[in-house]
């Protein structure tokens, strides 16, 4: 384990229960993580919309856009998430409709116990 070695980290985060989202709309969630590397602590704020199609399909959406990593806010006129930095936009599935975007907004694996939502984060 020499210099330049990192590892991935993983872990479910709980976005809370299921009832909390409604239907059809994307709900942002924010949430941070802490990170320790021997003295050093770095906390890592993560951002996400939640889309709860119905009652038993949900996806999760990173709110970083895919082209230069600006923060996409849900657009609620225009039924699509925008990217404010090059005019990037993305349709309530995520996929790109307009702009630089080079793919669609990372999505999320989620998982639902008890009818509280999770979902998968993968760092590193």
């Amino acid at each position: 384990m020499g210099r330049g070695f990192y590892m991935k980290s993983e872990a479910w985060i709980l976005l809370g229960p299921l009832e909390n989202y409604p239907l059809g709309t994307p709900a942002p969630f924010n949430f941070t993580r802490t990170k320790v590397n021997g003295w050093e602590k770095t906390i890592i704020s993560h951002g996400c919309f939640v889309l709860r199609k119905d009652e038993s399909q949900v996806k999760v959406f990173s709110n970083i856009c895919t082209h230069l990593g600006c923060r996409v806010s849900w657009h609620l006129d225009l039924q699509e998430y925008v990217s404010p930095c090059h005019d990037g936009h993305f349709d309530i599935d995520g996929k790109v409709t307009k702009g630089p975007p080079p793919r669609p907004l990372d999505q999320y694996e989620t998982r639902v116990e008890n009818w509280n939502l999770f979902i998968h984060l993968l760092n590193g």
